[in-house]
């Protein structure tokens, strides 16, 4: 081992906080700060904010939350596994671990970890999650496992129908994100979003543009995440 790779060894894992509640980030940071093994090298609250710390900072993991300021933490998923390959990514999130688990782990996270388990398992979560496995509850493993070897298909709510991208959609209109912000967000033009709109009323078999705003917000409310 050279001299470069011993330093890389010793130095303390950067750890990158996403969620756009402060209080959160600065109780997740006084917990890292307590581990001389890992360190906060930055804090977003938005995902064009957090690409942009990543780039500067170059993070060994990044905690992210699914609810981001007027923005998807899945799409975020995505962009910085494009951006930074390396970079591993474990989900905290107040969002039903149940829905989102296969999600996420689709999306290129590694683990996922509710915030209501957040104080007990965070850094568990982040220490295996660096070491090469994947962390979720031993209830979602199960289930996960069981619908593998058992070759049938989740089973859940109409919800489960929409792709990542229609869910995107589906929350930021249950956030009250107007058509253009959306767009904007997402890097889509507004023509593409209203295709998806579409698609969205077809899967869940709603009528109208009322009663997709109407479903939006009760799923958003569901989910903790207004």
């Amino acid at each position: 081992m050279n001299a470069e790779e011993q330093t890389s060894k010793c130095r303390p894992k950067k750890v990158l906080l996403v969620d756009d509640h402060p209080i959160v980030r600065q109780g997740i940071k006084m917990l890292i700060d307590h581990e001389k093994d890992l360190e906060v090298c930055g804090e977003a609250q938005s995902a064009p904010q957090a690409l942009q710390i990543a780039r500067q900072t170059q993070p060994d993991i990044a905690l992210v939350d699914l609810s981001l300021k007027d923005s998807s933490g899945l799409e975020l998923i995505k962009d910085l596994r494009i951006h930074l390959p390396d970079l591993l990514i474990l989900v905290l999130s107040m969002r039903d671990e149940s829905f989102y688990a296969e999600r996420v782990l689709r999306a290129g996270a590694r683990g996922y970890i509710t915030k209501e388990q957040a104080s007990e398992r965070v850094i568990e979560g982040i220490r295996k999650v660096l070491a090469g496995q994947v962390y979720l509850s031993d209830k979602i493993s199960s289930h996960i496992l069981s619908r593998l070897v058992g070759g049938k298909p989740s089973v859940g709510s109409t919800i489960q129908k929409l792709t990542d991208r229609e869910l995107a959609i589906f929350e930021m209109i249950g956030r009250g994100m107007p058509t253009r912000d959306i767009a904007n967000s997402l890097h889509l033009s507004v023509k593409t979003v209203e295709s998806h709109r579409e698609h969205i009323k077809e899967k869940l078999t709603l009528e109208n543009a009322s009663d997709l705003l109407k479903h939006a917000i009760l799923w958003v409310q569901c989910q903790g995440s207004a």
